[in-house]
């Protein structure tokens, strides 16, 4: 089987911005809706790990941006699993334009989650085991991002239509919530040139969390954490994004 996985997309109106730029959230969605399609080629569907009370979860994304796809754009996607880890599955993906020049590139480390006890398996003991290769096109696995107190804060509540089918916040809604932080007025005139998120603990239905946030030189951090109330304070999300 052939470890890469290419698949075309056309850049609709329900993935872009207010100015017709690919939404950050959508890189996410993409990696996302294309590893899935691999996985299923390589007979590890949902439902196969299902049945082994296991699911993926992603914890960590990186991602460098030549340019944003605009609306209307055909795009290819490729992507390849990298060699396993001894905690992660690692996995690339670039994204180019019909003329063949690349628009972006990511790096996401995914786990194996027990489904009853939201605990991480170590692929040693998950009996998943993925072919991985090595192209010399993949970027450097991302670091952790260390709690760091920001001077801006305001509350946002998980709702319905932030969840996925594992049941807790899905990881293309973070980056929505980051954009909804800033004006438009901003975004005009900026777009991501690189993004680092840290996925961290779940966030759940009802759960408030607790934005702190600051932009400073065209760097803006981000740290997403429970209040004491809701299940206990932990951090559920960081991130770092360039303009």
């Amino acid at each position: 089987m052939e470890p890469i996985y290419r698949r075309e997309f056309v850049v609709e109106d329900g993935m872009t911005d207010a100015f017709c730029r690919l939404r950050p959230a959508q890189i996410l969605y993409l990696a996302q809706e294309v590893a899935g399609r691999h996985c299923d080629i390589l007979d590890l569907t949902y439902e196969r790990l299902a049945k082994r009370r296991l699911f993926w979860a992603v914890i960590r994304h990186r991602c460098q941006i030549t340019r944003l796809p605009m609306l209307g754009e055909t795009i290819t996607v490729e992507t390849w699993p990298m060699p396993t880890t001894r905690v992660a599955y690692p996995r690339s993906m670039i994204v180019y334009d019909a003329a063949g020049n690349e628009c972006l590139r990511t790096i996401s480390l995914w786990v194996l989650m027990d489904l009853d006890t939201r605990n991480m398996i170590l692929p040693g003991k998950s009996g998943i085991s993925v072919q991985g290769t090595l192209r010399g096109l993949e970027l450097a696995s991302p670091n952790s991002l260390l709690p760091k107190v920001l001077g801006r804060e305001e509350v946002r509540r998980v709702r319905f239509t932030d969840l996925d089918r594992n049941g807790h916040m899905n990881n293309t809604r973070y980056l929505d919530w980051i954009d909804d932080l800033l004006p438009s007025a901003f975004h005009r005139g900026h777009s991501a040139r690189e993004f680092t998120v840290c996925y961290l603990s779940e966030a759940k239905e009802g759960q408030a969390l607790r934005l702190s946030w600051e932009l400073k030189d065209e760097q803006l951090l981000v740290e997403a954490q429970r209040s004491q109330e809701e299940d206990g304070a932990a951090r559920v999300f960081a991130a770092r994004i360039l303009y």
